[in-house]
C-alpha cells in the first residue's frame, strides 16, 4: 500500500495505511506486555516486561536509520522509508503463528483447559510438568479466585469498584508516559544539534544518538526490572525527566546568549532520553499486568494502550500550535505533568516486584482509600 501512494500520488492511500499501521501498534503495545507477563515466571517477569520497550526503541532507532537522506529520507525514496517494516511483519507473523506457545494461565483459568495449558506451560519451560509444581500451584490459586464465570466487558471493569484504582494507575501512567515531554524532547533534538555547530548531517547522527541511547538504556533495564523495585525506579525516571525539562526550558531560551548553553542543552537531552529509558519508558507497557488478574487484565490493558496513544495523538496535533506561541516554555506544561505523575504513583502505586498479582490487586482494592504505601518511605 505504501509503495503505491508515491505513484498513485493518493493522500487517501497514505492515511488508509497509516490507519491500518496504527491499528496494528495499538494491538501490538496492549497484547505483547500483557502476552510476557503471563508467560514469565515471577521471578522474571518484569525484566521480561522490559523487553516489548527494548523491541519499540529498535524499531524507532531503525525507523531513524531509514530516514536519513543518505538511505530512504529524501524525495523519490520516502514511500520505500514507510513499507520498509513488510519483512520484519511477516516474520512476526511466522513467529507468533507457529512458534510462540498460547499463555498457559489464560488456557488454565480463563479458558479452564488445564491439560492443554499444562502442555503449553512444560513446553515453555522445556521441563518436565512435574518439576513445575509450584506454578500449577499458583495457577490453581488464581482460578479459586475467580467469583464468576462471566465474561469480563468495558463496563464491567468500569462499573467494579475494586478496580478503580488500578484502572485509573493504569490509563495514568499510559497517558503520562506520552505527557513526559519525550516526543518533544525529540523534535527539538536536531535543532538544538544544529545550534550546537554540528551542521545538517552531523545534526542526524547525532540524533542517531540518542536512538542508541535509548536501546542501551531498555538493555540496562533488563537487570534493573529484576533487582530493583517498580515503583522506586518509576519515581526516579520521572523525577529526574522534571529536572531535564526545567534545565533544557533555561538552557534553550539562553542557547544564543551563552556560548556554552548548547553544550548542556546537548548533555541535557541524552541525560531525559537515559532517565527517560530507565523507568518512563518500559514500566507503562507492563504495570497493568502485575496490577490485574488475568480475567480483567485484558481490557485494563487495551484502555491503557488507547490512553497512550490517545496521548501520543493530544501532543502531535497541540504541540506545534502551542510551541509557535510560548516556544521553550511549552517544556514547563510537560513538567507540570510529571509532577503530577509522580505524586499519584508516590501515593497509590503499590510495588508488585516478587508480588502475585492477586496480593497487589488486594492491596489497592478499595478504591482512593488505598494507602498501598502507607507504610513505606519513598
Amino acid at each position: 500500500m505504501f509503495f503505491l501512494i508515491r505513484k498513485l500520488n493518493s493522500i487517501e492511500l497514505l492515511l488508509a495505511g497509516r490507519l491500518v499501521v496504527g491499528l496494528s501498534g495499538g494491538i501490538a503495545t496492549c497484547t505483547v506486555p500483557m502476552y510476557m507477563a503471563e508467560i514469565a515466571p515471577l521471578r522474571l517477569r518484569g525484566a521480561v516486561g522490559v523487553l516489548c520497550q527494548l523491541g519499540i526503541t529498535c524499531g524507532v532507532f531503525l525507523g531513524q536509520i531509514a530516514g536519513l537522506r543518505t538511505v530512504l529520507g529524501t524525495e523519490n525514496s520516502w514511500h520505500y522509508m514507510l513499507g520498509a517494516f513488510i519483512p520484519l511483519c511477516v516474520c512476526a507473523l511466522v513467529l507468533t503463528s507457529i512458534v510462540l506457545p498460547e499463555s498457559p494461565k489464560y488456557l488454565y483459568i480463563i479458558k479452564e483447559q488445564k491439560q492443554k495449558a499444562l502442555d503449553e506451560l512444560s513446553r515453555l519451560r522445556n521441563m518436565d510438568i512435574m518439576l513445575l509444581q509450584t506454578e500449577i500451584a499458583n495457577l490453581q490459586q488464581e482460578i479459586e479466585t475467580k467469583t464468576t464465570s462471566e465474561p469480563w466487558t468495558v463496563r464491567r471493569l468500569l462499573k467494579d469498584p475494586s478496580l478503580k484504582l488500578p484502572l485509573f494507575l493504569v490509563c495514568l501512567i499510559q497517558f503520562g508516559q506520552q505527557m513526559s515531554g519525550i516526543n518533544v524532547v525529540f523534535y527539538y533534538s536536531n535543532s538544538i544539534f544544529m545550534d550546537a555547530g554540528l551542521g545538517d548531517s552531523g545534526s542526524q547522527y547525532a540524533t542517531l544518538g540518542t536512538g542508541v541511547a535509548n536501546i542501551a538504556m531498555a538493555l540496562i533495564s533488563v537487570p534493573v526490572m529484576s533487582s530493583l523495585n517498580r515503583r522506586g525506579v518509576l519515581l526516579t525516571s520521572t523525577y529526574l525527566c522534571f529536572g531535564c525539562l526545567m534545565v533544557l526550558c533555561i538552557s534553550i531560551l539562553l542557547i544564543h546568549m551563552v556560548s556554552y548553553m548548547p553544550v548542556v542543552c546537548i548533555i541535557t537531552v541524552m541525560a531525559y532520553v537515559i532517565f527517560y529509558g530507565i523507568g518512563l519508558g518500559p514500566i507503562p507497557y507492563f504495570i497493568g499486568s502485575e496490577l490485574f488478574d488475568v480475567g480483567p487484565r485484558p481490557i485494563a490493558m487495551a484502555l491503557g494502550s488507547v490512553f497512550n496513544w490517545g496521548g501520543n495523538f493530544i501532543v502531535g496535533m497541540t504541540f506545534p500550535t502551542v510551541e509557535s506561541i510560548i516556544g521553550p516554555y511549552t517544556f514547563l506544561i510537560f513538567a507540570g505533568f510529571l509532577i503530577i505523575l509522580g505524586q499519584i504513583v508516590r501515593i497509590y502505586l503499590p510495588e508488585t516486584r516478587g508480588k502475585s498479582t492477586i496480593d497487589v490487586a488486594e492491596s489497592i482494592s478499595h478504591g482512593f482509600n488505598s494507602r498501598p504505601n502507607s507504610r513505606h518511605t519513598t
